[in-house]
């Protein structure tokens, strides 16, 4: 790894409180006794989705510390948890489908789509570290929008498209502040550029449904 990206996964570690507090008013707050929308593949989906959080923490974490066999041998866990990722995200497409209106089927949609680019092109540069990490980086962007989308308008009170355009901003302040510290370290920041690309396709397509 990097010697600028060593404590990666300590930076992920932000993801557990940003999580919490996003889902906290919406489902960890009704544990155990959940309502009856929380249903069973609201429950997979969780599940899955926290499997996915913790690996993209200890990844970079068994890099550091250089257990690199550990570190391939769950990577190859990743190609059933990301599948069962992706698949969990359906039945919440067909919740939208029958009960909300149709635009809603941005949001999962917009992000299964991101997931599967970014994760796909991590897998395809799998021996080019460089790209593979930054690819991997992508995908945990995608993770802040399920969940500042929700501390928005949940604690802070803010309207859904006020949070939505917020929640752009931050993502582009950290595409943008890790492609001058590549170029600054002269590492390959090429990477996040299609990722940045990719989030502002996501903006313009969201302002043009909303």
């Amino acid at each position: 790894m990097e010697k600028a990206y060593k404590n990666l996964g300590y930076f992920f570690l932000l993801l557990i409180p940003l999580t919490f507090l996003g889902f906290y008013k919406t489902y960890f707050i009704q544990f155990p006794s959940f309502e009856e929308n929380i249903t069973s593949f609201i429950h997979l989906h969780a599940i899955i989705a926290s499997i996915w959080i913790l690996l993209l923490i200890v990844q970079p974490l068994l890099i550091l510390n250089r257990n690199n066999k550990v570190h391939r041998k769950i990577g190859k866990l990743s190609y059933i948890v990301f599948p069962i990722l992706i698949l969990s995200f359906v039945p919440q497409m067909i919740r939208i489908i029958n009960f909300d209106a149709p635009q809603f089927l941005f949001f999962p949609l917009a992000d299964s789509v991101l997931l599967i680019l970014f994760y796909s092109l991590a897998i395809y540069h799998r021996r080019k570290v460089s790209k593979h990490m930054r690819y991997i980086i992508g995908s945990a962007t995608v993770f802040l929008g399920p969940t500042i989308g929700r501390i928005g308008p949940h604690i802070f009170e803010w309207s859904e498209i006020v949070t939505q355009n917020i929640q752009y901003g931050i993502i582009y302040l950290i595409l943008i502040g890790l492609i001058f510290y590549d170029k600054r370290n002269k590492n390959n920041y090429r990477p996040y550029l299609l990722i940045l690309t990719t989030w502002i396709i996501h903006l313009i397509i969201f302002n043009m449904i909303f």
